[in-house]
């Protein structure tokens, strides 16, 4: 069974930092794309950073370039978002994703809360 679930979120001042980790089961990470995805509060689901299965190439909203770094750890089968440099609009649940088998079944976690704030 594939799920994902996110940790790391929290609060912090416009400034710092957050590292969120995505732990995968039911499925290889090295094997999938990999995404993060953002919801703000009133607004839609918004793209924040991707992660290629093979080469680890990585893909960045433009808000996030130079902010955010994504990685992949295959063996403990996580993906983590480094967050550097937080603002006051990077509030908002961040949701962790996969496009999983041959019929790309879209696969979302619970998603976990960072609240930037003073």
């Amino acid at each position: 069974q594939v799920q994902l679930k996110e940790s790391g979120g929290g609060l912090v001042q416009p400034g710092g930092s957050l590292r969120l980790s995505c732990a995968a089961s039911g499925f290889a990470i090295n094997s999938y794309n990999m995404r993060w995805y953002r919801q703000a509060p009133g607004k839609e689901r918004e793209f924040v950073a991707s992660i290629t299965s093979t080469a680890g190439s990585t893909n960045y909203a433009d808000s996030m370039k130079g902010r955010f770094t994504i990685s992949r750890d295959n063996a403990k089968n996580t993906v983590d978002l480094q967050m550097n440099s937080l603002k006051f609009e990077d509030t908002a649940v961040y949701y962790c994703n996969v496009l999983y088998g041959p019929s790309r079944v879209n696969y979302w976690g619970q998603g976990t809360q960072v609240t930037v704030s003073s």
